[in-house]
């Protein structure tokens, strides 16, 4: 039986940048776990990934740059990896390099990991399509070793020039050979591959509708060559409807069922598999996805953490792991990305407070 949630609370804060103390985290996890303030006052934080020295990186996309966070000496100050960039949003440490998605592109940088710094930029791929209405770039490399990248629309709701918007595509480790994986994807994000089968799983945010209402959004396990819908149709309660404000839609009948369906406007960013050891071993093998939350003039939805539980033989089963981000009129933070760290436990940046967390279990 799962124990019942408990507020965590500040057990040795870690500290915050520039500031005397940090503010305890009022977020709600299950008995026996702890959060902890990493580092605060660092902007707007998105995308994550770990070094080998354990060395947290963060980008900073508003501020056009990339942070490291060394886990020595505390409180954890932020060093400069790479500034200039093009809102720059995912990540990766890969072979002595770091590569980073801005909204246009990718780059590949010799990283040092003594000193945390990112030279000698190499552009892998050039000609992304940029900005526009969905601008984040996120990044993976997958078991074949080609590079995976996710693309949102340039709209709400329209048809695209570009055949690459709203899809996740694939490359070479050099750039070449793309290919085009799954398409009908407003708004891909989170990308993870399953560590167990290799099979990759993505978050999804649907479109708007004008009266406020939405489409569920979903994250799904991502079956190559499959259409997901967008713009034409959409899923909910698990049937393919037409956009019923979407004039000329296209035959519905092809549509790629998602995994797990959410409220609309919860926001589902970053996902990652819990591949640790620190954990209770029921966790282990779980998916953790960050539902960055609602616009304030909408019914609130997501501001959580959720697990993902994969039973054998049945369908994923979705627990709430940490809450109240949002209680009442409050905000304190809106999750965007988790990392299963080196040490195991749950790393989870927060753009809303500025600040990166880390959840641990303490029995």
């Amino acid at each position: 039986m799962t124990p019942a949630p408990l507020v965590a609370a500040l057990l040795g804060t870690l500290g915050a940048v520039g500031a005397a103390a940090a503010e305890p985290p009022p977020i709600v996890v299950p008995s026996g776990f702890r959060v902890e303030i990493v580092a605060d006052g660092l902007g707007a934080p998105r995308m994550l990934a770990q070094d080998a020295s354990g060395t947290l990186l963060v980008s900073i996309p508003s501020e056009g740059r990339v942070v490291a966070l060394p886990a020595s000496p505390r409180p954890r100050t932020p060093v400069t990896v790479a500034a200039g960039l093009q809102l720059p949003h995912g990540l990766i440490v890969r072979d002595g390099h770091l590569w980073v998605g801005e909204t246009g592109r990718v780059l590949r940088f010799r990283y040092d990991v003594a000193t945390h710094r990112a030279t000698e930029p190499v552009v892998i791929v050039p000609d992304l399509p940029p900005g526009a209405h969905h601008w984040t770039r996120s990044i993976a490399f997958g078991p074949d070793g080609r590079l995976f990248v996710a693309i949102g629309s340039s709209c709400d709701i329209c048809r695209e020039g570009d055949r690459r918007r709203a899809t996740i595509v694939s490359y070479a480790p050099d750039g070449s050979n793309e290919r085009l994986v799954a398409s009908g994807l407003r708004n891909p994000v989170g990308l993870a591959f399953d560590p167990k089968t290799g099979a990759l799983w993505t978050t999804v945010n649907e479109r708007d509708w004008r009266d406020g209402r939405a489409p569920p959004d979903f994250f799904t396990l991502v079956r190559p060559g499959a259409n997901y819908g967008w713009p034409d149709c959409y899923v909910q309660g698990g049937a393919v409807t037409p956009d019923p404000q979407f004039r000329g839609a296209r035959d519905c009948r092809d549509i790629t069922l998602p995994s797990v369906e959410l409220a609309p406007h919860a926001a589902p960013l970053g996902i990652a598999f819990y591949s640790g050891t620190q954990f209770p071993a029921a966790y282990r093998g779980n998916l953790f996805v960050a539902l960055h939350g609602s616009r304030a003039e909408l019914p609130p939805a997501g501001y959580r953490i959720v697990r993902v539980a994969f039973p054998a033989g049945g369908r994923p089963r979705v627990e709430d792991f940490a809450t109240d981000w949002r209680a009442g009129g409050r905000v304190w933070g809106r999750p965007v990305d988790v990392l299963v760290g080196r040490d195991g436990a749950l790393y989870v940046s927060d753009d809303h407070g500025g600040r990166v967390l880390r959840i641990t279990f303490v029995p």
